[in-house]
């Protein structure tokens, strides 16, 4: 079984004990979505697809399980190196690179490493394209006119 889809099944478990659908749904279509935007945005620039699919997967997992977002990327990063860590799927290295990216997320206005710049972006292209009526954020318009010139749309 790949790393991926050994920790989709974890991440789905947790996920399917939220009793109320829309969140349950919600919390499967943003994981889902923002796990494949990072493969994809990746494999564009040349980063790791997999370890980026991983960090999507895993971003706002605190939050679901807590029902909180508070806090929700510094928390969510240690709660992926445990996630990660329980499970034996990555290096330390890469359990690094995975936990950097979450615990940066949240925070669009800076620039940090590679890695953490590709899971908020794949993070605002979910949210941004999901439901293109929604109006951009203001804390993620910069991003998304980038990625849009980036992707040439």
């Amino acid at each position: 079984m790949s790393r991926l889809k050994e920790l989709r099944e974890y991440v789905d478990k947790k996920i399917n004990k939220i009793d109320d659908v829309d969140k349950r749904t919600g919390a499967i279509a943003h994981l889902y979505g923002v796990s494949l935007a990072a493969q994809i945005l990746a494999k564009k620039r040349g980063l790791d697809p997999e370890l980026a699919a991983m960090a999507g997967m895993l971003h706002d997992l605190h939050a679901y399980k807590s029902g909180s977002y508070d806090d929700h990327a510094h928390l969510g990063a240690e709660l992926a190196r445990k996630v990660l860590d329980k499970l034996g799927l990555t290096t330390p290295d890469e359990t690094e690179i995975i936990c950097s990216a979450i615990y940066h997320h949240d925070d669009k206005a800076a620039v940090d490493g590679p890695m953490d710049e590709l899971l908020k972006d794949a993070d605002v292209i979910d949210h941004c394209f999901k439901d293109s009526f929604k109006p951009v954020k203001e804390k993620e318009q910069k991003r998304y006119d980038a990625l849009c010139k980036e992707l040439g749309l």
